[in-house]
């Protein structure tokens, strides 16, 4: 399917001119409007429903929710920065613009009111948790016919539209590697389980060991909150059962480097550190010393096709959640030939 981008390139005007010109929006003239909607049949261009809105709307936002994370550099997070790097490259190609949205803390997010108070189109909402008033807000919008997707966060039994990771797989594959490599203790470090990420990671890690003819060992499973810092306080848990922890598989790079970091402080030398599989193949990950081997997710992708599918809805017949494959990226910090 051509793109307004094309069109635009081809009667040698802008993409804004080429939105007005398809959607009755002001004065132009005629001769550009002649260029336009021939450039427009001879690629077959037909703008979405959702796109005429935003031409004729009085804003043309698309409104990103993001959560508020006290003392964190969002946007340094790599999850967080490559799905908005997603979102905002496919909304430039369609003409649209951005307003990036916080949570206020301790506050239920009101996204209905959104449509009204910020005049905006439709919102993609990152960072959602999975509890009964986040989802009661959820749900209002998607019964006022809000045009709206949720970001890797899954809510079972709904219709919502998502677009996430395959986190059972990209689990399952990270501890197949390390039983494969002959690591028998492997500790787990996940995230809070109020996201479905989380729970995913869980089940993938279940299923690996299992494949694996193992066990999961309770007394192996840590919780963090996706920080470095909650990595480092991890490490000091880890360092006391060196002797025993073969391996550790952490739920994103962040933790991970914060236990390899925490394990330096305690003078644990990188020669005896366990095996480390982190999660999300960060920029960090390939710096790490020594390099991580983590679960590539496409987060990129992602936010392109959280705006793609905004554009041009899924037909009745198509599953309104969109699942990417996950990779594993193998380094050294994974592999006895290398540690």
């Amino acid at each position: 399917m051509a793109s307004r981008r094309e069109v635009a390139e081809l009667a040698g005007v802008s993409e804004a001119t080429v939105s007005r010109v398809l959607n009755g929006v002001g004065p132009i003239r005629e001769e550009t409007r002649r260029r336009v909607l021939e450039a427009s049949e001879r690629l077959g261009y037909v703008p979405s429903a959702l796109a005429r809105s935003f031409a004729r709307s009085k804003s043309g936002n698309l409104g990103v929710v993001l959560p508020y994370v006290p003392k964190a550099h969002l946007f340094s997070a790599y999850f967080f920065s490559e799905m908005l790097s997603g979102i905002g490259s496919k909304a430039r190609d369609n003409g649209l613009d951005l307003l990036v949205m916080f949570r206020t803390p301790g506050e239920v997010m009101n996204y209905t009111d959104l449509f009204r108070r910020q005049k905006i189109d439709a919102c993609i909402i990152l960072g959602a948790r999975h509890d009964h008033d986040e989802l009661a807000a959820i749900q209002q919008l998607d019964r006022e016919g809000h045009p709206f997707c949720v970001m890797n966060q899954h809510f079972a039994g709904e219709s919502f539209s998502e677009v996430d990771a395959d986190h059972i797989e990209g689990s399952r594959l990270a501890v197949r590697h390390l039983t494969d490599q002959g690591y028998r203790s492997i500790a787990f470090l996940n995230g809070p389980d109020s996201y479905s990420n989380s729970q995913e990671r869980m089940e993938g890690v279940r299923l690996g060991l299992q494949q694996a003819g193992m066990e999961l060992d309770p007394s192996l499973l840590l919780e963090g909150n996706y920080s470095r810092r909650s990595g480092i306080e991890a490490a000091a848990i880890i360092a006391e059962r060196l002797h025993e922890i073969d391996a550790v598989f952490a739920a994103n790079d962040r933790m991970a480097i914060g236990v390899m970091h925490g394990l330096r402080e305690r003078g644990v030398r990188v020669e005896d550190f366990p095996a480390f599989v982190g999660y999300d193949d960060s920029d960090a990950a390939e710096m790490a010393v020594p390099a991580l081997s983590s679960v590539r997710v496409p987060f990129f992708e992602m936010g392109e096709i959280a705006v793609s599918k905004l554009m041009h809805p899924a037909g009745a017949l198509q599953s309104p959640r969109t699942l990417l494959p996950t990779e594993l990226i193998v380094r050294a910090s994974s592999s006895r030939n290398v540690m």
